[in-house]
């Protein structure tokens, strides 16, 4: 299941996240950093975890690992060490927080992990690795 906040520009429905990921990517192309505006943006829609998402980005916390196939996935090393898996293009994370409360409770539509590997993507503060096909299908097998 994904969830979409859209928003309708010129009568067309825009995803906001989306929207707000790009407009990262353009200010820190243009500033070099976010911008109070744009944090505040952000804020308003993700809540508390853009907060832990931006501190997972500072550290360095995000692994894009890319297999000969073009199969992509991203590692967060959280907060308490563990490591989770995400598929960015299906906005998915292994975490258990990512369980309850994307897809149980529905208090919001992404993770802390899953938000820190849009940002770090869209402001270029990613750690790349390839890795075999086998390795990540096992990573696939074992953490989804």
């Amino acid at each position: 299941m994904m969830f979409y906040l859209l928003s309708l520009i010129n009568g067309h429905p825009v995803n906001i996240s989306e929207q707000l990921f790009a407009e990262v990517r353009l200010c820190q192309e243009q500033h070099g950093r976010l911008t109070e505006e744009l944090l505040s943006a952000l804020y308003f829609v993700f809540g508390q975890p853009i907060l832990h998402a931006l501190d997972l980005v500072d550290r360095r916390s995000i692994t894009r690992l890319t297999s000969p196939s073009g199969r992509i996935i991203h590692q967060v090393v959280g907060s308490s060490g563990q490591t989770y898996t995400c598929l960015k293009a299906s906005s998915f994370c292994t975490c258990p927080s990512y369980t309850y409360t994307v897809l149980v409770k529905m208090e919001t539509i992404m993770c802390k992990h899953l938000l820190a590997v849009n940002l770090a993507e869209a402001i270029h503060n990613i750690k790349e690795k390839e890795v075999s096909n086998e390795t990540i299908t096992a990573h696939l097998s074992y953490d989804c």
